[in-house]
């Protein structure tokens, strides 16, 4: 298999888990996305970069547009990790969200990571409260899967981490030419 380097952003641990779990399977390298500007891209066929999604977003989107942007790599990948289940509509947006003209191109790929309200900080812990309020007073027949799982995680400490969310990536990674993307 070709060499891969996994950069990946983890705020409470989720994302770090899957990094590591990519390690495991592709015997590949893995950093911190912080220290991006020490990786040896040019020694990499394939990147993958990891993030949790918030609020919307995939943190740290901005140092993989620069890795983009630089163009020192082959073939870029995206493993976005959050807390709600897989929901190919919720992950369609978040790609149409965070893959503007730059990075429409990079294939996204989705796990399901973690939750814990008393690990978070607390402005997390508030938006999160915040957003638990306004959903419960909506009508449950109009929830979205992820609106039922944030008001059934209340309170409590859930990790969903698991190997089985990457088998659509490795499969990909399988089936894709070593060429760049």
């Amino acid at each position: 298999m070709n060499k891969t380097a996994v950069l990946y952003k983890s705020k409470y641990g989720a994302t770090k888990k899957y990094a590591a779990m990519l390690k495991e399977e592709l015997s590949c390298d893995i950093y911190e996305a912080t220290d991006y500007k020490k990786v040896p891209f040019e020694n990499y066929d394939c990147i993958i970069f990891a993030g949790a999604i918030y609020a919307g977003g995939i943190s740290g989107l901005n140092i993989l547009r620069k890795i983009h942007k630089n163009g020192k790599h082959k073939k870029l990948i995206i493993l976005c990790v959050g807390a709600s289940p897989f929901d190919a509509k919720a992950v369609e947006e978040v790609s149409a969200h965070n893959l503007k003209e730059d990075l429409n191109d990079i294939p996204l790929f989705y796990a399901r990571g973690a939750w814990n309200e008393s690990g978070m900080t607390f402005k997390d812990r508030t938006l999160c409260k915040m957003l638990q309020k306004m959903i419960a007073r909506q009508d449950t027949a109009s929830f979205e899967p992820w609106m039922k799982e944030l008001l059934c995680s209340q309170g409590k400490i859930c990790d969903w981490t698991d190997k089985k969310y990457l088998l659509p990536l490795l499969k990909y990674l399988k089936e894709e030419p070593s060429t760049p993307a």
